[in-house]
């Protein structure tokens, strides 16, 4: 059985030399850790998996202290208490959002799918008590929990070095003297191969600017009409369950969400949840834009096999569509304020989505 993670293989070899891929092979636990860390290298909207795997870390974590070789005695262990784990858990690196949810089922329906011959589940919920089956803790007479935390916190080391990196880039534009450099440096953030969240922070950032050089004349009345200039808000974290909005404008009301172009069915989705309300969608891709629509279309004809009243619900509903390409090109535009402006949204709302203290916003 391949193991899929570098650093797991080099975790397993230097616990066991000799036996790591028996011990991997019959590891149902190891191997759905090592399956459900490919964020480390995800390009896209790979997700993390931190509940998942803080639910199983936190149980460990306590266990490597309590029962650690200790088999007789913990099968007579009643489980840990829920908000033992769940503070604890919270406590780690990017957990202070993560749900009850893990723990309450989720880690077993998918531990089932991922690992087909497993009989029991992996974490015993007793009452709200938890704690993981024997089964899975000891493999050919090794106690394995250790080991799997080890790989848990290099899996977490890693994601915090990848997090951070975005960080030091920013502090490279803030050093940098030159506007055109800065400018050059941000459009080099926007590639087709970036990190879903960080595309849609530097995508936030771009088109706020942008927008807020441009006016509107906006009133009630005759009397009250104003001119006023247009405000792009996010509608809250990256992969959170939005609605199908990621950002709103106001004072006119559009709706903006940022996906990718390889899955068309996504984009009839989000239109879905916003009862067809007009939406323009950021896209992660360098193609132009009237073909990006043209493919769009030509989806919409096929999923609507000829059905007009399908078709025109969703062409209208299509308001523009902002592909890297333009969102350079309005970066390019931009004044030496606003190129800092950029700078400093980034920063902001990168270091809110990682829980970390951002400056103040000035």
């Amino acid at each position: 059985m391949k193991i899929n993670e570098t650093f797991v293989l080099d975790i397993l070899k230097a616990e066991y030399p000799k036996d790591y891929q028996k011990i991997y092979d019959k590891s149902p636990m190891i191997q759905y850790l090592d399956k459900k860390m490919k964020a480390v290298h995800g390009n896209s909207k790979t997700r993390r998996s931190l509940a998942r795997i803080y639910a199983i870390y936190s149980i460990l974590y306590f266990y490597q202290d309590d029962y650690y070789g200790k088999k007789d005695e913990y099968r007579k262990f009643q489980g840990y208490d829920y908000m033992r784990l769940f503070n604890y858990y919270r406590s780690l690196y990017g957990g202070s959002k993560l749900q009850n949810h893990a723990l309450n089922s989720r880690v077993n329906g998918e531990f089932h799918n991922k690992i087909k011959d497993a009989v029991n589940d992996l974490i015993i919920i007793n009452n709200g008590k938890y704690l993981i089956h024997i089964d899975y803790i000891y493999v050919e007479g090794y106690d394995i929990s250790r080991v799997s935390c080890k790989i848990i916190e290099r899996y977490i080391d890693l994601l915090i070095a990848k997090d951070h990196a975005l960080i030091s880039i920013l502090e490279e534009l803030r050093e940098l003297k030159n506007y055109s450099d800065k400018k050059k440096k941000i459009s080099a953030l926007l590639t087709e191969d970036a990190e879903a969240r960080i595309f849609e922070i530097i995508s936030y950032a771009i088109l706020k600017n942008h927008y807020k050089n441009v006016t509107v004349f906006f009133g009630y009345t005759r009397e009250t009409i104003d001119e006023v200039a247009l405000e792009l808000f996010k509608t809250g974290r990256t992969n959170a369950n939005d609605g199908g909005i990621d950002f709103v404008m106001r004072p006119v009301g559009r709706f903006f969400q940022v996906t990718e172009v390889n899955n068309y069915d996504k984009y009839l989705l989000d239109i879905d949840k916003v009862m067809h309300f007009p939406i323009s969608f950021v896209i992660k891709t360098k193609q132009n834009k009237k073909n990006v629509l043209a493919e769009l279309e030509r989806y919409i004809e096929q999923r609507s096999s000829g059905m007009a009243v399908l078709e025109e619900r969703y062409r209208k509903a299509i308001e523009e569509i902002i592909t890297i390409n333009e969102l350079q090109m309005w970066t390019e535009e931009l004044d030496d304020e606003d190129i800092d402006g950029i700078i400093r949204d980034i920063d902001i709302y990168y270091k809110l989505e990682m829980n970390m203290e951002a400056e103040d916003e000035e």
